[in-house]
Parts: C-alpha cells; structure tokens; sequence
C-alpha cells in the first residue's frame, strides 16, 4: 500500500517544481523574476566555507532580485566587524566599529568585502524591501594588539566555577589600542580590566581558562549553568560588570543602528554573556533603529527548559532559534521508520510559537563544525515542508542548503531537496496561508491543510512520509461527496498540493520531491 493519507479539502493538483538552477560556478540561481507577495522568511546568507574573496558582499547584492522572487524578506548577513584577520568569518571579532574601513588586522576589507561594499548592498536590499539582519558578536574580543600581566586562576573547564590552582601572573592578550582606527567612532580603549578570562597564558605558553583574579571579578552570574557557568566563551572574554564595557557596547548598538539601516540582530553566543545587558542592548539598539526590529538571540540548547526560561528573562523581547527542534530533525533522520507524530515534542515551536526561528542547518550545524548536527539529505525536503509550509514559528533558509557547499570540504553537500529547495519557498509565499489542520494520525505519514485566506485562497495540502514503497505520481486528485480526497506520496518524500485553480499554479510544472 502506499503511504498516504485523507485529507479533508477541495480538489487539488500536484504542482511542485524546481523554478531555477545553480550555475556552473554555484554563484547565481537563475529564477523568474516576478514577485510574490506575503508571508515573511528569512535566509542565512552565508556558510562557513564561503570563498575568504572579499567580494560576499558583491555577491549578496547580486542574487538579491533572486531572493526576492522566490518570498525571501529578510537576508541575515554575516558578522561585517574586522575579526582577528582577513579571512576569519567575524566572530573572531576585534573591532565592532571597523566595517571595512579601516587598514587592520592585515586588510581594510573583512572576508565579506569593504564598507563601501557593505552600504550599497544595504541601499540595494532597502530597494528591494528586503531587510537586513546584523549579528552581532558581544560576548568577546580576538586578536589584541598586546599582551598585558595580571592575576588569575585556571578554572575546570568541565565544571567553571572550581579553581584548579592558586592565583598567579599570567600575560594576557587584552590590549586593544585600534591603531588602525585611533578615536574615530568611538575613544574605548580596552585592557585586562574589561575582561573576565581568557585562554591563554603567553607568559607560560600554555591553553587552559584562567579567570582574571581581582577585586570584584568574577564570572556573570545571568548566564548558561552548563558547565557551572558557561560566561566564558572564548578568547578574551568581556567582563559586564565593568561599566565602561557595559556603555561601550551599548553605544555600539545605538551607533551601527545608525550608520546602517539595520531591520533586526541576531546576539551571537547569548548564552555566554550577560542576559540583564541583553535587554538593555536591544532597548538601545530599538530606540535608534527602524520601528520593526526583529532581534533573535542564538541561545544553543536541545533543551527546551533553559530556551523558555531565557525567553522570559529577555522579556520575550527576542526570538530565539528552535535548537530542540533541529535535535528531533536530526534523530529522525538518522533513524529508521521513527515516528513522525513526534517532531515538534518538546521543542520551541510547540511551546512558544510566536519566538521561534526555525531553522534545518546553519553554519554552525553544517558538517565539521562545532555544534554539528546531521540531517540526512533524504530528510531535509521533511525538515523544509514542516517549517516552510505551516503556519507556526518564522523560518530561516540556510545558504548552504539553497547553494550547496562546495569549498574547503571533505564531503561537499548539494543542493538540499535535490535543487527544488527554491519550489518549497515559493509554495511558502503564493500558497501557505490561513487556518490549519493536522492529520498527524500515522507514525510514517502525516500531513497538514492551510485552508487560506481572504487575499491568498488557495490554501495548500502537505503530505509526509519517512517509510514505505513509491508509487507513481497521478495528476490530480478528485474530492469525493464528503469533502475528502486521497493525496498520494512516495515512499520517504514529501509531496505539496494546491487548489486547481490556484493563482500562479500555471508558473509551475508536476514534480514531486
């Protein structure tokens, strides 16, 4: 028997395609160029193996008309602040206020591009309608331009809040002078002062964390418990409770919110650095930005109690990103005929939909990364239609899953979906609107109406299936006299239908992924 399910709704065609291709370089999709209008999304618009070429930026601005075509509204752009050098992806970050301005750290550009490059790719996005999401790196400082001597003790990395040793001198790289710059934007000059530990002892030549050891310094106690208090990071971490740090970085905020025409952040590592000063961060930075501004804070957790309990200290003035919900992705994957009534148990979505930023991959997720976590490419079409095509949560498309992942990479990754990943954003934007109702009553199949709205009617049917035999595709299904139909799917695919008489449903041919 096929895997399949009865859904209750009007008559239905199969109309889901690839709308464009990679090019042979993999710079470009090649996509209609009309627009389709509502339902927000956002795109990662960077992986980690992105070519160190100084020219993303350029890229960016390029592919923007193609982002817009397929329902892209917002683009989160990586770390534009001068890292520790050229090629370094910026959170490895020394100086928040050098955009590529500045001749430091080896170059004047970032590995993205110049300031200058920054600007029109802001101004062309603006033009657009597309918003532009900063991430901002706030919780340490890399590459300092000296090392100074000061107390501090080795701390257990598996447990911080144990010593391991007596206080001692060590030789710290934490003087930052920006010669590059000097006081341009800002007159902050840092030194050991403003940090709380760091992770290497020039003096000794040896990797261990060290806690600077001084009157009133410790470790912020509004932070992730792991490891009994997870503030450090790494690098030269930044110590909150110094008020010059405190007011620095707020007046960072209040200044790039300025200087560029930001429509929200993400707080990178927000579970490493103050939670007290989060909130007062995105009050500054949403009193110089544009009146919409959509902060996300990267609180990485699989565990859904920490992640609600973050959000109620923020206030719920940011959104976060549904970790555990990756976690169930991946474990079902990577696990054969596992249930797929379960894949919103315990996760962000389920509990507090309206914070949750869904996400597949991400740069920190895809292969060889620190939080690696493998989701199959057979299960990505799964993972996409449910955070795509439903109506809880605000998803985010990651570029290494649009474009592939090619460079610097022992095991490159295609295109997600088999290249039709831009045919699910799409469907998102013409056909995923209105009320929903789940048929979630199979373990290896499920599915799910959104019967539409006043402006977008059509509505759409998704059917799932983790496990049992293909069958071949037919080409319409037809509503018996009580409101159901049968909505085929093959085995371990994802099948998406519309109305017959859809709006735009002739832009598109028959294809199943």
């Amino acid at each position: 028997m096929p895997a399949c399910t009865s859904i209750r709704w009007y008559r239905f065609f199969h109309a889901f395609v690839f709308l464009g291709e990679r090019s042979k370089n993999g710079a470009v999709l090649r996509l209609p160029s009309w627009q389709a209008p509502d339902n927000t999304l956002i795109l990662q618009a960077f992986e980690w193996h992105v070519p160190a070429d100084q020219r993303h930026w350029l890229r960016l601005q390029k592919a923007l008309p193609e982002f817009k075509a397929i329902g892209i509204d917002h683009i989160w752009i990586p770390p534009g602040c001068k890292g520790m050098d050229p090629w370094g992806n910026g959170y490895d970050i020394y100086d928040l206020y050098d955009l590529g301005e500045f001749d430091q750290k080896g170059a004047i550009a970032t590995k993205w591009g110049t300031r200058k490059e920054l600007e029109d790719l802001i101004s062309r996005a603006q033009a657009l309608d597309i918003g532009v999401y900063w991430d901002a790196v706030l919780s340490h400082k890399a590459g300092a331009d000296y090392a100074e001597r000061f107390e501090a003790v080795k701390v257990d990395p598996e447990q911080r809040t144990r010593n391991v040793s007596e206080p001692a001198q060590i030789s710290g790289w934490v003087g930052f002078d920006f010669t590059g710059r000097g006081n341009k934007y800002s007159s902050m000059k840092y030194n050991w002062n403003h940090f709380n530990g760091v992770d290497w002892d020039d003096l000794r030549q040896e990797n261990a964390i060290y806690k600077v050891h001084a009157p009133k310094k410790d470790w912020a106690k509004d932070v992730s418990s792991e490891k009994g208090n997870f503030d450090y990071l790494m690098f030269a971490n930044l110590d909150y409770s110094n008020p010059e740090v405190w007011e620095d970085v707020l007046n960072w905020g209040a200044w790039i919110t300025t200087q560029l025409p930001l429509r929200g952040m993400r707080l990178d590592a927000a579970k490493h650095f103050s939670v007290d000063f989060q909130r007062q961060f995105v009050d500054r930075v949403r009193e110089t930005a544009t009146k919409e501004f959509f902060v996300i804070g990267e609180y990485w957790t699989g565990d859904i109690r920490p992640l609600v309990k973050y959000l109620e200290k923020m206030e719920y003035k940011v959104a976060a990103y549904d970790v555990p919900l990756v976690a169930n992705f991946s474990k079902m994957s990577l696990t054969r005929g596992a249930d797929l009534r379960d894949v919103f148990k315990d996760t962000l979505v389920q509990r507090k939909p309206d914070c949750a930023v869904t996400i597949v991959e991400n740069h920190d997720t895809q292969p060889g990364q620190m939080l690696e976590t493998p989701v199959t490419a057979s299960f990505k079409p799964v993972g996409y239609a449910l955070i795509l095509l439903r109506k809880e949560g605000r998803p985010c498309v990651f570029y290494g899953d649009l474009y592939g992942i090619r460079a610097n990479v022992k095991h490159p990754m295609r295109p997600a979906c088999n290249g039709k990943l831009p045919t699910l954003l799409l469907a998102r934007k013409l056909y995923a609107y209105g009320e929903q109702q789940d048929y979630f009553d199979k373990p290896n199949c499920i599915g799910f109406v959104r019967y539409g709205n006043a402006r977008h009617p059509s509505g759409l049917a998704c059917v799932i299936s983790n496990a049992g035999p293909s069958q071949k595709r037919i080409g319409a299904v037809t509503i018996d006299g009580q409101g159901y139909g049968v909505f085929p799917v093959n085995a371990t695919a994802v099948s998406v239908w519309v109305h017959s008489a859809a709006e735009n449903r002739d832009r598109v041919q028959n294809h199943q992924l």
